[in-house]
């Protein structure tokens, strides 16, 4: 079981919006709470937008046995949705603008060995370094998609922005609403957030935006024994990444699914590339260091508004709520 119990969301989102009070509803999926927000007079959507939700968890899920990609996993071959296919072409993509660093056959890794969200263990180095990585070793066309032999998909770097992305088109003509899944939250409209701080209980930051995708990596809410073996694990070092606690991504034109990739991948980038490479996808960015230190750029500061900085750290106040509030870590068929 995960030492971290279940801690809470990176996000925050008010109860008070800049044009109406929104109702909330909530289900569980992919592994988390999903929470669709919208106004009193819309709330049928939310039954529109979790059906279509449940159609991604049933392409992209490794641990459904009916999901697409638990097939591929365990046949090595499989017939594509539109879905699974665009979330492939998707990865192709980041992992080439990522120079590698995002690839989701490290399910050798995350799903073979640490064996995150089921019965997790530490695995041995000799163990790590004989992991089977090869993007190269999955092909696909529109149709169908195979595998080499050892070869295993893991699309939780990016599924559930891909989620967001796909619940907020059934949500097409909402003028406000909340759209969230765990750290991948779309707002329509205007909202308030935070960031949680991942050392403690209190808020790294608190700001507003306005039709914004936002996204959160962070080492601490899913690791084996401590944080130092986390999930997110550096695909050339076949090592968690120890450089940040977490890493929040803001833009108004690029998805949900880019962020959840661009955080994951620039998560376990050595610091000097992370910055290069945030830089030349052109996002805000605020970042917290496993040292405590905060960096955020200016372009953070723009696509925001109301900034706040908390220096010392501190806990909420009562004007927030929980968007997500946890992450089903054990829950092993529902997870990506």
């Amino acid at each position: 079981m995960l030492k971290n119990k279940l801690l809470s969301l990176v996000f925050l989102v008010s109860s008070v919006f800049a044009q109406e009070a929104l109702v909330k509803r909530t289900q569980v999926m992919m592994g988390t709470y999903v929470s669709i927000s919208l106004p009193q007079g819309k709330t049928e959507l939310s039954t529109l937008a979790f059906s279509r939700l449940k159609e991604v968890e049933l392409a992209l899920s490794s641990y459904d046995e009916n999901a697409q990609i638990y097939q591929l996993n365990h046949n090595h071959k499989v017939k594509l949705s539109k879905d699974s296919f665009e979330a492939l072409c998707l990865s192709k993509q980041y992992y080439e603008q990522s120079n590698g660093y995002f690839d989701i056959t490290i399910g050798s890794i995350t799903k073979g060995l640490f064996h995150f969200g089921e019965e997790e263990r530490l695995p041995s180095e000799y163990e790590l370094q004989m992991a089977k990585l090869n993007f190269h070793g999955l092909h696909f066309d529109k149709y169908s998609a195979w595998t080499q032999e050892g070869i295993v998909i893991d699309l939780g770097g990016m599924g559930k922005g891909f989620g967001v992305d796909k619940a907020v088109e059934a949500l097409n003509g909402v003028n406000q609403a909340v759209v969230a899944l765990s750290g991948d939250i779309y707002c329509i409209g205007t909202c308030k957030m935070a960031i949680a701080n991942p050392f403690d209980e209190g808020l790294v930051a608190s700001f507003s935006m306005q039709d914004r995708a936002i996204s959160t990596s962070g080492n601490y809410r899913r690791y084996v024994k401590n944080s130092n073996y986390n999930h997110l694990i550096n695909p050339k070092k076949r090592e968690s990444q120890r450089t940040f606690a977490s890493i929040t991504l803001v833009s108004n034109t690029h998805s949900n699914s880019d962020l959840d990739a661009y955080a994951t991948a620039s998560s376990v980038m050595p610091y000097g590339e992370s910055l290069r490479f945030l830089k030349k996808i052109k996002v805000g960015y605020l970042l917290v260091r496993n040292s405590k230190e905060l960096v955020v750029n200016e372009k953070f500061k723009t696509l925001v508004q109301d900034l706040r900085l908390f220096s010392p750290l501190v806990k909420p106040k009562r004007e927030y709520i929980r968007a997500a509030p946890l992450t089903f870590q054990n829950s092993k068929k529902q997870s990506l």
